[in-house]
């Protein structure tokens, strides 16, 4: 599925509107009850326009239809079902492996949607919604947005190429959402500590210290090692089924009638 234009243009409006979500307090010296907790309520209310909006684009431009979003909510409910499996387990991630496949083969607004849609199912089944969710459903997104923008490859080099692509957002995810709290986490002037009014460089030098301290070496490289291994064992296996059921329900094939006599 190709990315058209309507919907490439909402993507990079989100994408900018999210980052500047993620990082406004780099740069916006504002007291603690002006954190991310309160402006979340604002992420999650333009997520979901952007989200009906590519999908009513893909709609209405032919590149998705009925058994294209049938696929999507199956694979929303498998990545939302894997989640559960790994939480709270060093790092373990079963879901976003699925996601990075999942984007390579639909395409990267199909990757936007489905990360979001699966971030947000999950939420629902293991109670885990929290001012933390559109940020979360934001990052997920992403991932399968850049895995539906990789160059061709096919065969084990296609595979090489998902496996340090899955290594790769495993720990950018986990970097966005330290971002989320790390401001307000890290109390009293230490290295790692959040400094407002101080320059943006100065910063970020402490959060990377701060994230490699308490994230890195545990929890984003537990996501890492998941992706590598889930798209290594399982990524072949997937794709195939993934392509087998693109080929089959024809998305996109033109609809014509002719006269059977």
């Amino acid at each position: 599925m190709r990315l058209r234009a309507v919907p490439a243009v909402a993507l990079a409006l989100a994408s900018i509107a999210g980052l500047t979500m993620f990082l406004w307090p780099l740069v916006i010296s504002a007291p603690a009850e002006f954190s991310h907790r309160s402006d979340a309520p604002f992420v999650f209310v333009a997520i979901l326009p952007v989200l009906l909006g590519v999908v009513l684009a893909e709609l209405n431009a032919g590149g998705i239809d009925t058994k294209a979003l049938a696929m999507l909510g199956v694979l929303a409910a498998i990545g939302a079902a894997l989640r559960p499996l790994g939480a709270g387990v060093a790092g373990i991630e079963p879901t976003f492996f699925l996601l990075v496949l999942a984007g390579r083969v639909y395409g990267p607004a199909f990757g936007f949607v489905l990360g979001s849609t699966t971030l947000f199912v999950s939420a629902i089944i293991t109670g885990g919604i929290g001012p933390w969710l559109p940020f979360q459903m934001l990052a997920a997104g992403w991932i399968g947005l850049g895995a539906g923008l990789l160059p061709r490859a096919k065969g084990r080099w296609e595979i090489a190429v998902l496996a340090w692509y899955g290594a790769v957002v495993a720990y950018l995810y986990g970097f966005l959402m330290n971002m989320w709290f790390w401001p307000y986490a890290v109390g009293g002037d230490t290295q790692l500590s959040f400094v407002a009014g101080d320059s943006v460089w100065s910063n970020l030098r402490r959060f990377f210290l701060s994230t490699i301290a308490t994230s890195t070496l545990g929890w984003d490289t537990g996501r890492a090692i998941t992706n590598v291994a889930g798209i290594t064992l399982l990524g072949p296996a997937v794709l195939f089924t993934l392509r087998r059921a693109l080929r089959r329900a024809s998305f996109g094939a033109p609809v014509s009638f002719r006269d059977p006599g």
